[in-house]
């Protein structure tokens, strides 16, 4: 009988799970976790606003440029030639270097016109440039 008695407590002990070692690794984990997280937390950077109200750049017109279906070229409603045209901007260019330029296109103006001021914009270094659409 007492053979019964030691297997059946063998038995019992089996089914009992010891959870010491996983109590200890979910106290070492909390431990990590409190340290570490104040050090994240302080590594924020805040831009935080100021009382002054921002500083207002004035709006900037951009030059324009148009053609019309004659093939006349304007700037800044201004009659002008494609090398006066290249001389003025040149003129804008060195004033502003973030100069930005419209150009806008009568619906039946010769295409080649169009591309010739394109690529005087592009050997300017103009590349702030729009096409003005109706």
């Amino acid at each position: 009988m007492s053979l019964k008695k030691t297997s059946r407590s063998h038995h019992s002990s089996l089914n009992e799970l010891n959870i010491t070692p996983l109590l200890d690794l979910v106290f070492v984990l909390l431990v990590i976790f409190i340290i570490t997280t104040p050090q994240m937390m302080n590594n924020l950077e805040i831009n935080l606003p100021s009382g002054k109200p921002p500083v207002q750049k004035p709006k900037i017109e951009p030059t324009r440029i148009e053609v019309s279906a004659q093939g006349q070229i304007t700037l800044d409603n201004a009659l002008v030639t494609p090398t006066q045209l290249k001389q003025k901007l040149a003129v804008l260019k060195a004033a502003d270097p973030d100069l930005g330029v419209v150009v806008k296109g009568a619906d039946d103006t010769d295409y080649q016109i169009m591309v010739s001021i394109l690529d005087t914009l592009r050997q300017l270094d103009i590349t702030k440039m729009g096409m003005a659409t109706e």
